[in-house]
């Protein structure tokens, strides 16, 4: 080994070392030369993150941040041996991970990259694939959005992919956990049949399905409650699966679904409910207005909008894009902006509606992401063959970074039951709970 080999190990070792001090990890580094170093007092080497060479260190000590962690991750720069991200996430305290950046000594760090940028090797890069894709647009007003692109950045990657992970149905929202051991397919049957009950469905209503993915509310909504249906996407491959299933299950005479923009359907058209279901998170801050003005224009006077989305955590001063934000953006979902509950009970009341009902559904999301994650995470070698190690190992850390979120409460994510106005009664029972059974 040279002396400049020797001074990297040993400014990775002193680096680790004091990250492992604020950390207080149950995990260990495995360096590049294989060997293996603590994260925290006592801590076990059964899960191990693999650091692939002097490069990845220099690349984290010249721009320390979650944006770097992920393009690192997506190229192989770090592993994860001997669990998965979520298992080891698990082993730190996810409120210190998030300050650690600022909790750290920045003088033993500025001396550490030393012998780094003394010597400096081939930086990794993440995949072109990855390399800003849908970026422009975001933020934006709907004329300068691509809204199909985004769309199919995210769910076109391939059917057999989603189906190593969610449900037989292929619903790929937060389930309805009625008991932490119920299983994800029990979870997701009862988050679709609540939907319809919410919505109070019954035979001979229409019923407007925005974002209908690849059908599964649909056919419940047709199946069990006898409802016609109309559901619009912006992705071929989930229309193409969407529409397969209707046929094998007979639903032609009540469900049809469309590639369509759901801005472009006849204004001549309207419906008694209208369902959308973590389709929101797509749509863009500058768009909500517009939003809810068609959900408003679609329903009938008097209809049921339910409205289920994610959302950040209420604050001071306008909402500004977050490390987290920024990473899920550019990675995993372009185009993809979060509100607050606020403003979505805002914006439904400007618009025309009254709001009925409000459930928070965080502990939901989080038992949902870790059966999403557990499940990726043994068909991982199926996953690499079907999308690849980089989209594999990223979905892999989104399901972390959302898990661990809604955990801390940083994320959540509610169902909204609001009316379109009229005047007099709601007509609903004066007993909350009957939105429920």
């Amino acid at each position: 080994m040279t002396d400049g080999a020797d001074r990297r190990i040993q400014a990775a070792r002193t680096v680790i070392a004091h990250v492992a001090g604020h950390l207080q990890a149950d995990l260990s580094v495995r360096l590049w030369d294989g060997q293996v170093l603590p994260l925290g007092p006592g801590a076990r080497s059964d899960i191990q993150i693999v650091i692939s060479g002097p490069a990845v260190i220099r690349r984290l000590l010249l721009k320390p941040g979650l944006m770097t962690l992920f393009e690192l991750f997506a190229t192989g720069g770090l592993a994860i041996e001997g669990g998965s991200p979520l298992e080891a996430a698990d082993r730190w305290d996810h409120g210190r991970a998030v300050h650690l950046a600022r909790r750290v000594d920045k003088w033993l760090m500025a001396r550490q990259a030393l012998p780094f940028l003394l010597r400096r090797d081939r930086a990794e890069r993440a995949p072109a694939a990855f390399d800003d894709t849908g970026r422009e647009g975001i933020g934006a007003e709907q004329a300068g959005r691509r809204d199909q692109d985004f769309i199919r950045f995210h769910y076109d990657v391939s059917n057999d992919f989603y189906a190593l992970f969610l449900d037989p149905g292929l619903t790929y929202s937060s389930a309805y956990f009625t008991r932490p051991d119920a299983t994800l397919e029990q979870a997701q049957a009862e988050k679709l049949d609540r939907i319809c009950r919410k919505l109070r469905l019954a035979p001979g209503q229409t019923l407007l399905d925005v974002g209908c993915g690849w059908g599964g509310l649909a056919c419940w909504a047709a199946q069990k409650y006898g409802v016609e249906v109309h559901g619009v996407t912006l992705s071929q491959a989930q229309l193409d699966h969407g529409r397969a299933r209707v046929s094998a299950l007979g639903l032609e005479h009540l469900v049809t679904l469309e590639l369509k923009d759901y801005r472009e359907i006849d204004p001549a058209v309207t419906y008694d409910a209208i369902s959308q279901v973590e389709m929101f998170e797509h749509v863009g801050l500058a768009n909500h207005e517009r939003h809810f003005a068609e959900m408003h224009r679609l329903l009938k006077p008097g209809g049921l909008y339910f409205h289920q989305a994610s959302v950040r955590r209420g604050g001071r001063g306008p909402i500004r894009p977050t490390p987290t934000t920024r990473v899920i953006t550019r990675f995993i979902f372009p185009g993809g902006e979060l509100d607050t509950i606020g403003m979505t009970v805002t914006n439904l009341g400007r618009s025309g509606f009254e709001t009925l009902d409000v459930e928070n559904l965080r502990e939901h999301f989080e038992l949902t992401l870790r059966e999403w994650s557990h499940r990726l995470y043994l068909a991982r070698d199926q996953a690499r063959d079907l999308v690849g190690d980089a989209r594999t190992r990223l979905w892999l850390i989104y399901f972390t970074l959302f898990a661990k979120g809604f955990e801390r409460g940083s994320v959540l994510v509610y169902q909204t039951v609001a009316r379109r106005r009229r005047p007099g009664s709601s007509g609903l029972p004066l007993d909350r709970r009957s939105l429920h059974s």
